[in-house]
């Protein structure tokens, strides 16, 4: 649970914006997201060979 203490002086605008910043560093949203769509690691393996050869093509060998 995140807790974001409001400061004396502090508008509601820039405690939600500190709170939005705080909620981002914690990766909980992209942890859902990876979650949602399970991938076999044999896929992820496969996927992660295909993309580098795939830079090495486009990228490497200029």
């Amino acid at each position: 649970m995140l807790i974001i203490n409001i400061k004396d002086d502090e508008s509601i605008d820039r405690a939600l914006k500190r709170y939005k910043r705080k909620f981002q560093l914690t990766g909980t949203i992209n942890e859902l997201r990876r979650r949602k769509n399970f991938e076999k690691p044999s896929v992820a393996r496969r996927n992660t060979i295909l993309n580098a050869e795939y830079r090495l093509k486009k990228y490497g060998a200029q």
